[in-house]
């Protein structure tokens, strides 16, 4: 016993600091981890104020608390003296091999956090990427889904997105419908261009306020193409391309204007036979 506390007053200093040491390591990992958690909630938050998917929101805000958690941890051990170097270089040698691994995966989850932050689209728009066009459904942290206008649902990987080229159609109110109509030489250009000026003009579904363009665009091979570019609510875009090709082809046939298809004329040469 005389042994235990003679030692003790010999290590009464060590003794005091160590248990200050470890005082002071248990608070970093309380304070650390009640970081983890604001990070976690503040992620959460906004990832929600900009409607990303619950699942994404979550998987997202575990990765954010576990990295905050990590690096407490990693401070309350270096805090009571041990050497974390060693550790850490355990951790990245292990993160590195999982890393090339699981590259493409990996590749796949920084294109969706990319697709959070800067949101080239949300669900519910009408985009075309990579070959694809159709409704978004699905913005998931590796793969979208789009829904095709057959209801077919394609599961894309978002490193392809990314990679290409996205066009949103849903991003602005209104579209410009161009259409290409081709009359015949012998039509009168004055009355084809009357008969597609009223025929926008009068449509329900045509911006009035937007200038609706009207002319001759070229001289086709077997047809006078004249370009008809009305403007249209974005959600009206199919509905007027429809109803409007429906419309001039009925009008033309009123008014006998020909919509002409390509000719193709053979000449057929017959060699003469020589008797002898």
């Amino acid at each position: 016993m005389d042994i235990i506390l003679e030692w003790f007053a010999q290590n009464e200093t060590k003794l005091l600091q160590f248990v200050i040491d470890f005082a002071v390591a248990i608070a970093i990992i309380i304070i650390g981890k009640w970081v983890a958690k604001l990070v976690r909630k503040g992620i959460s938050k906004m990832l929600k104020h900009k409607k990303v998917d619950a699942a994404v929101i979550s998987f997202v805000g575990s990765i954010a608390y576990g990295i905050v958690f990590f690096v407490a941890i990693i401070a309350a051990i270096s805090h009571l003296g041990f050497n974390t170097s060693s550790l850490v270089a355990i951790v990245g040698a292990a993160g590195l091999a999982v890393g090339l691994a699981l590259q493409g995966s990996l590749s796949n989850f920084a294109s969706g956090v990319l697709l959070i932050v800067l949101k080239p689209f949300k669900s519910g728009d009408f985009i075309d990427v990579a070959g694809i066009s159709g409704i978004v459904e699905e913005i998931n942290i590796f793969s979208s889904k789009l829904r095709t206008g057959d209801n077919k649902a394609v599961i894309i990987p978002n490193g392809k997105i990314t990679s290409s080229t996205i066009t949103n159609f849903s991003t602005k109110p209104t579209r410009r419908l161009d259409l290409v109509i081709g009359v015949s030489y012998d039509a009168d250009l004055s009355k084809t261009k009357a008969i597609l000026t009223k025929l926008t003009s009068e449509h329900e579904l045509v911006l009035k306020d937007q200038e609706v363009v009207i002319g001759v665009q070229e001289l086709g091979e077997s047809s006078i193409n004249f370009v008809v570019r009305p403007w249209v609510n974005s959600a009206d875009y199919w509905t007027l391309h429809r109803d409007l090709l429906e419309k001039i082809k009925g009008a033309f046939d009123d008014a006998d204007i020909e919509i002409p298809y390509p000719h193709l004329s053979l000449q057929v040469k017959k060699e003469e036979v020589v008797q002898a």
